[in-house]
């Protein structure tokens, strides 16, 4: 079967004044909307047709970059609007919280780690937070639409938590202001999404 574009969970307008409404309507309309065409021509007729998205980038030939841009541009933003909530924000609990304060010593100290990572990403591409099998969680970071899951790409792990640094994602209303979206990005952050996914992964 091919892949489908998700539908969101909320309204274009519902993460303002964080996220904008065009910006939302633009990116998962148009830039999530084309990766998911691109990708499911990419597979037609090969052997990775029916594969899950996430046997795909596990197994994934780094030199197949139409697989490659496009079946990572598929998986990066359904995480991201997974982990985005018009009721988020906040800190995690929990599981979660134990391991982010084991690996970073804080809440605080995580913050600064990831938006440090987001901030510090050249050009395009994403920062993350992964979980590796024991629980243990990490930040780092991916060019273009990389992720951890693909080989010997990041840190490893499975993603739990990924932003969007292309400027496709907050030019209109921050322009070249990144870490002003980085800053505004942990107010819609849907932690109740963020501690299901490290439980199902750790």
């Amino acid at each position: 079967m091919a892949f489908e574009l998700q539908k969101l969970d909320y309204a274009h307008d519902a993460l303002e004044p964080h996220i904008d409404a065009k910006t939302m309507e633009i990116h998962h309309g148009k830039h999530h909307a084309g990766y998911t065409q691109k990708l499911n021509t990419a597979l037609e007729g090969s052997d990775l047709e029916g594969r899950t998205i996430e046997n795909i980038l596990i197994n994934l030939d780094l030199s197949n970059n139409a697989v490659r841009n496009n079946a990572g541009g598929f998986y990066n933003h359904s995480l991201f609007w997974k982990v985005m909530s018009p009721k988020g924000g906040g800190k995690p609990s929990g599981e979660l919280a134990k391991a982010i304060d084991e690996s970073f010593g804080s809440f605080d100290s995580f913050k600064d780690a990831f938006s440090t990572a987001a901030a510090g990403q050249f050009g395009s591409g994403w920062a993350w937070l992964t979980v590796h099998s024991g629980g243990k969680v990490e930040v780092c970071s991916t060019a273009n639409q990389d992720n951890p899951l693909m080989p010997n790409v990041g840190q490893g792990g499975t993603p739990i938590l990924g932003l969007d640094v292309w400027e496709h994602a907050y030019y209109l209303n921050y322009q070249n202001r990144r870490p002003d979206y980085i800053n505004a990005f942990f107010n819609v952050i849907n932690w109740e999404e963020v501690s299901k996914r490290y439980s199902e992964n750790k």
